[in-house]
């Protein structure tokens, strides 16, 4: 794991709850964009967020979530 995910999330206010949720990368997405827009990210920075996330392997995705999101 790398020393950027310890850093602050990019969105703080942004909690995004994925223990004790289904694993895969599609809901762990709609997890993030439904609470993305809960907290008024505007479309641009949630696109933003799903091209970071899908352009890597799965670790990637869970370590975009940690860098832009407080994730449980």
């Amino acid at each position: 794991m790398t020393t950027d995910v310890l850093e602050k999330p990019k969105y703080p206010n942004v909690k995004v709850r994925l223990v004790g949720k289904d694993g895969n990368a599609f809901t762990i997405l709609g997890l993030c964009q439904r609470a993305a827009v809960k907290a008024g990210l505007s479309r641009e920075e949630i696109h933003e967020f799903f091209v970071e996330a899908k352009a890597g392997d799965y670790d990637h995705l869970l370590q975009t979530c940690m860098k832009w999101f407080v994730v449980d």
